[in-house]
């Protein structure tokens, strides 16, 4: 939180969108940051967050507004809630830790639910419709592809062997197969971790809907404004920082003298190249923080 807020360089009577609203802790403090006379969009996906957080943020009256959407529709919500130029997006990507803990949201093999795994439990297929309708040599690409999963082609060929006995359709169910597939457990991370995060990624089309929304965030960024994103894995992480690149771009010198611009419109420069972790003490407190990705740029102005 304190980096998040230290390298947007919230301030007062600024502008904000959290794009991925969880929580709403983030949303408070941005709220915080900007008082007295900010504003901030919150959006999420999940009606349930909405309804969850929209309790304690009524506090701040008119300058809060909440949105139901994905984020990578983040422009078009942004201008219908009135929030066409801000001073800076947070995208806090990946699972919030109230839908990771609920056994019936189906995201965690730790407790037996249904194999769900949808942040809008309203839109697309389940992770269980997946599982028991790739064909296998789908699954593998997926487990391959969005799980970086070693052992991919193993698992999905005991997917399709389980599922020809009967449906699988609880995260037991999937834990134990994935399991039995890789030869049980060792060391400390459970067997079927990568799976699920395929599942999960493929579900939500996470990848997609992230390189979607950082194009809907920075077209709302104003210059000067800064776009933060918290990723959790390298897959999402690799997306986030092609991204900054492109934009960030580079100055090629011209045979007549002078330079030009070799990148993506609008530019971008750099505020936090290298990611920032979490410290010590924020993963001792909060172990799943550690593997989160901090990275920040700021639009600037298009010189032609």
């Amino acid at each position: 939180m304190r980096e998040v807020m230290e390298h947007m360089a919230v301030r007062g009577n600024g502008r904000y969108i959290d794009g991925t609203l969880g929580g709403g802790g983030h949303t408070r403090a941005l709220l915080e940051g900007s008082a007295p006379d900010g504003a901030v969009l919150g959006i999420d996906q999940d009606a349930a967050a909405i309804q969850r957080v929209s309790a304690f943020l009524k506090a701040y009256g008119p300058r809060v507004t909440l949105r139901q959407g994905n984020f990578r529709n983040i422009a078009a919500i942004a201008e219908d809630a009135g929030f066409s130029a801000v001073d800076g997006v947070l995208l806090d990507v990946g699972l919030s830790s109230d839908q990771l803990d609920d056994p019936e949201r189906g995201f965690s093999f730790q407790a037996e639910g249904p194999l769900d795994m949808r942040m809008n439990q309203d839109a697309g297929p389940s992770a269980a419709d997946l599982v028991n309708g790739l064909p296998e040599e789908d699954l593998n690409r997926m487990l391959r592809v969005y799980g970086e999963e070693p052992e991919a082609r193993r698992i999905a060929s005991a997917i399709v062997r389980a599922r020809d006995m009967a449906p699988i359709q609880t995260t037991g169910q999937l834990a134990s197969i994935v399991e039995a597939a890789k030869g049980g457990r060792k060391g400390k991370k459970h067997p079927a971790t990568l799976t699920f995060q395929a599942l999960r990624i493929a579900v939500n089309d996470e990848l997609g809907a992230l390189r979607e929304g950082l194009e809907g965030a920075l077209s709302r960024i104003q210059t000067g404004g800064r776009l933060a994103v918290i990723s959790f894995h390298s897959l999402e992480d690799r997306v986030v920082k092609q991204f900054f690149r492109d934009h960030v771009g580079r100055e090629e010198s011209l045979a007549m003298g002078g330079s030009k611009f070799v990148g993506v419109p609008p530019r971008m420069k750099w505020i936090v190249k290298k990611p920032v972790t979490a410290s010590e003490q924020e993963q001792a407190a909060n172990p799943r923080s550690r593997s989160a990705k901090l990275r920040v740029a700021e639009r600037v102005e298009d010189v032609r």
